[in-house]
């Protein structure tokens, strides 16, 4: 995998194209990133998802558990150039407990492809990060996959887009007939027709006066194309096709790498920085312990947001108030890494970590800018655990700040009893891969206590004293010594709301975000 040629700043800004893929878990995502970069050249097979015993290795799944299980329990980035454009796709996790992790990557991306079951339509998880790219008015580009199966109709389709998401449709592609019926695309703004393999291979669409009909309708009711509506995030580009059986995905991506936006500007203290400007700076939006378990390495994530970075640059670690060389970074493409020379906007660089970074830390070449902190969510589940081993406490402490670091697990102690270890996920799977994390990686096993909490609050005080709390509930202090009450339900957090009315019940660590 080469490294970066360096090449004219404004240029190099116009061919980066940084992007992540959205979904619900079974959508097909992981298939469909496989069939991206098979199309660019970046591998020679795709990993097929098909179960657990057939199922080979996904390029981009790199971490041995999910390899077993099947799944993407981590962000990966994955960078490639096709067409011209210098491509970072930022590989997310489709499963709802990982999805801390995904709305952090998310924050790295310029634009989202929103991956829809043509069978399914919009699901619960990517609903909630659509809701994400919202916030930033991220453009949004909807690839409607397995369409070589039955499913819902097109128009249905759209009009679930529309009044779900609030988002207006255009269709770039438009299918004549479904599952065993399917026999093609159009694409209306080539006007040229893609016969599907098993169907008739004609250069033209099939003669089909219903099909005529909908592409009447479609040009005479539906929206224009509209390509700044589409950097507004306000109106999608639609996509049909099948990743599994590769039709479909390289007119997709032809008209994604066309239409999808150049880095762009990011707010900081100082103001909006642009991506031409000559300084650099970045910011920190994941860190991940063990990428190469033989060497017990451990890895930040770097978005570059403006300027050039140059291997064995000196810049300003704006929250350690300190200047570091930055001699070691490298380019990253799922677990694979080589030793990167140069990097532009919208670039992903992998960061050697002895321990310096957290994830929302800035790095500034010249001032002292810092980017808003990125998006935190309070834990829903809650486990209380020991180590079984006391020969093995050094492992089991760096394990816990590893991966709280990385953001794998938010760690609580008792407020009268500080040896109390409480760990705080999202979600059932996420603990579940903590545990296999902390035994395969560090030689810890745990013993575990799950506990009947469902929401973490963070107090707008810090003694213990002012907070009159009810039975079933906690008081706890996080990594950094702020005081949480951990509660049972929704009916105590009401309740303890009114009898602690001077309080406020922060639902993240920021204690300075609004409610």
């Amino acid at each position: 995998m080469p490294s970066i040629i360096a090449e004219p700043l404004r240029e190099a800004i116009q061919r980066r194209r940084t992007f992540a893929i959205i979904s619900h878990p079974d959508a097909g995502k992981t298939t469909l990133t496989e069939k991206l970069l098979l199309f660019a050249g970046a591998i020679h097979q795709a990993g097929m998802v098909k179960g657990k015993r057939l199922r080979r290795q996904a390029t981009s799944d790199w971490m041995e558990i999910e390899r077993k299980r099947g799944i993407s329990v981590t962000s990966t980035v994955l960078q490639f150039e096709y067409g011209g454009c210098h491509v970072n796709l930022l590989d997310t996790p489709g499963h709802e407990d990982f999805s801390e992790d995904t709305y952090r990557t998310l924050t790295a991306a310029d634009s989202a492809v929103m991956l829809i079951d043509a069978a399914r339509g919009i699901e619960a998880q990517t609903l909630k990060l659509f809701q994400v790219c919202r916030q930033r008015q991220m453009p949004i580009f909807t690839f409607i996959n397995k369409w070589d199966r039955d499913g819902l109709s097109p128009f249905a389709l759209l009009q679930e887009i529309e009044s779900v998401l609030g988002l207006n449709v255009y269709p770039v592609h438009w299918p004549l007939g479904m599952g065993g019926d399917f026999r093609g695309l159009y694409d209306r703004l080539r006007r040229s027709w893609e016969p599907y393999p098993q169907g008739p291979l004609t250069d033209q669409p099939p003669p089909d006066q219903a099909f005529e009909d909908e592409l009447q309708l479609l040009e005479e009711a539906g929206e224009p194309f509209d390509a700044l509506a589409v950097a507004r995030g306000e109106l999608t580009p639609v996509f049909f096709g099948s990743a599994m059986v590769d039709f479909g995905v390289r007119s997709f991506l032809d008209h994604f790498l066309a239409m999808a936006p150049p880095p762009g500007s990011r707010d900081s203290d100082h103001g909006p920085q642009l991506p031409e400007q000559e300084n650099f700076s970045g910011f920190i939006f994941k860190i991940q312990a063990n990428m190469n378990p033989a060497h017990r390495d451990r890895v930040a994530f770097l978005r570059v947001v403006s300027g050039r970075f140059q291997r064995a640059m000196t810049v300003r670690h704006v929250r350690l108030q300190r200047t570091i060389v930055l001699s070691q970074p490298q380019q990253v493409f799922a677990q694979d890494r080589t030793l990167l020379e140069t990097a532009y906007p919208g670039d992903i660089i992998g960061l050697f970590d002895p321990g310096y970074f957290r994830i929302g830390d800035t790095l500034s070449a010249h001032h002292l800018l810092s980017y808003k902190p990125l998006p935190q969510f309070p834990p829903e589940q809650f486990v209380e655990v020991l180590i079984t081993d006391t020969a093995k406490y050094k492992a089991f402490h760096k394990g816990l700040d590893q991966l709280s670091e990385e953001g794998a697990v938010q760690i609580f102690r008792s407020v009268n009893r500080t040896e109390d270890i409480i760990l705080g996920f999202v979600g059932r799977l996420q603990f579940d891969v903590f545990e296999y994390r902390m035994q395969n990686e560090y030689g810890v096993s745990l013993g575990k206590t799950f506990l009947p909490y469902q929401y973490a609050r963070w107090l707008s005080v810090d003694s213990p004293d002012s907070v009159q709390l009810g039975h079933g509930s906690r008081l706890v202090r996080d990594r950094e010594q702020r005081l949480v009450a951990l509660l049972p339900d929704e009916f105590t957090l009401r309740w303890l709301a009114e009898k602690n009315p001077d309080l406020v019940w922060h639902p993240t660590s920021n204690r300075n975000a609004p409610d």
